[in-house]
């Protein structure tokens, strides 16, 4: 059994000012309830056009456990996430979306999972409120990717779950620029385990993940862990290769012992579909390109415009001290 931890929420929220008053004062009563502390909670503002950042600062003033960082323009909300983690200094940090599609109630069954000593328990999203399409694109997505990549990992998990110290400080340290947090949590390793949580219907708003989004989203998660779509194409290959050998021969046979015509259809067929196959795999191979062309550029992964931590909680005074010196540039420069 552990002791119990300082806890960090981070969060991260984009035009959320229609949910936002009920995700403070839901969070911040989970928070009271809480044993041990202090405990904090990060938002991250990933530039939002309303009226989103008036509210945390509001709420920043009036309630020093809350830790408002605003970020200059939207850079998604995978980095969102992650500037909130740059910023987090308990022993433990939850990461949830802004939207109280997972509540902040759960934290106590994802506490519970830590003190038995595992350093990531992560949300097994189950009764989920969206519509039958999309789940059912939810459920294709990871099961696919659990296929393709290269580290196992769990299915139906979403950002939401709680992670350890040094779980945070790995993945804090790594550079990439195309992130997807859930499977950084998992390449991690340590001990984790899933604990399934009831997927809510959204409080109110509306979603900011469109189909283009989502896709955007998948696709970080397949090129970043897998290199199977590379390895496909070698094999779709080699297939043509076969293929078209067998035809050719057919076709000499057919020319001379069976003296059946020959026109141009299959000639056709053929080069439309390795053409087409040859372009959707320069496709694959050009989006792997693409994200080593990001990553040589070295670009920060965000840009602060604002912080507001004047005199929040710190979750032990050594820790707390040495991240404050060095929060205001940890993002100016790349990793």
């Amino acid at each position: 059994m552990k002791a119990d931890p300082c806890v960090s929420f981070a969060i991260a929220v984009y035009n959320e000012e229609l949910v936002l008053p009920e995700l403070l004062r839901r969070t911040r009563a989970v928070m009271d309830q809480i044993p041990g502390g202090p405990h904090e909670l990060v938002l991250t503002d990933d530039g939002s056009t309303d009226h989103t950042w008036q509210l945390l600062e509001d709420a920043a003033a009036l309630d020093p456990r809350v830790k408002a960082v605003g970020l200059s323009r939207n850079f998604g909300h995978q980095t969102a996430l992650g500037a909130a983690l740059d910023h987090v200094t308990g022993d433990v940090a939850v990461l949830m979306d802004g939207d109280l599609q997972d509540p902040p109630e759960a934290v106590f069954v994802l506490l519970e999972q830590y003190q038995q000593g595992y350093d990531v328990v992560y949300g097994r999203r189950v009764n989920r409120k969206e519509s039958f399409w999309l789940r059912f694109c939810y459920w294709v997505f990871y099961r696919l990717l659990a296929v393709l990549s290269s580290t196992r990992l769990p299915l139906d998990a979403g950002d939401f779950g709680l992670i350890s110290r040094r779980v945070i400080d790995e993945i804090r340290s790594m550079p990439e620029h195309h992130r997807y947090l859930r499977g950084l949590r998992t390449w991690v390793g340590f001990r984790q385990i899933g604990v399934p949580i009831e997927r809510s219907a959204r409080q109110a708003g509306t979603t900011k993940y469109s189909g283009l989004r989502l896709l955007k989203l998948a696709s970080d998660g397949i090129f970043a862990f897998s290199i199977v779509p590379l390895r496909a194409a070698a094999l779709v290959g080699a297939s043509a290769i076969v293929i078209s050998s067998a035809f050719s021969l057919y076709s000499v046979y057919a020319r001379f012992w069976l003296k059946t015509p020959q026109g141009f259809t299959a000639l056709i067929l053929a080069i439309t579909f390795l053409s087409g196959i040859n372009l959707f795999f320069l496709g694959i191979i050009g989006e792997y390109v693409g994200r080593i062309y990001e990553e040589a550029k070295g670009r920060p992964h965000y840009v602060v415009r604002k912080l507001i931590a004047g005199d929040s909680i710190q979750c032990g005074e050594v820790r707390g001290s040495a991240q404050n010196a060095d929060i205001a540039t940890r993002k100016s420069t790349p990793r």
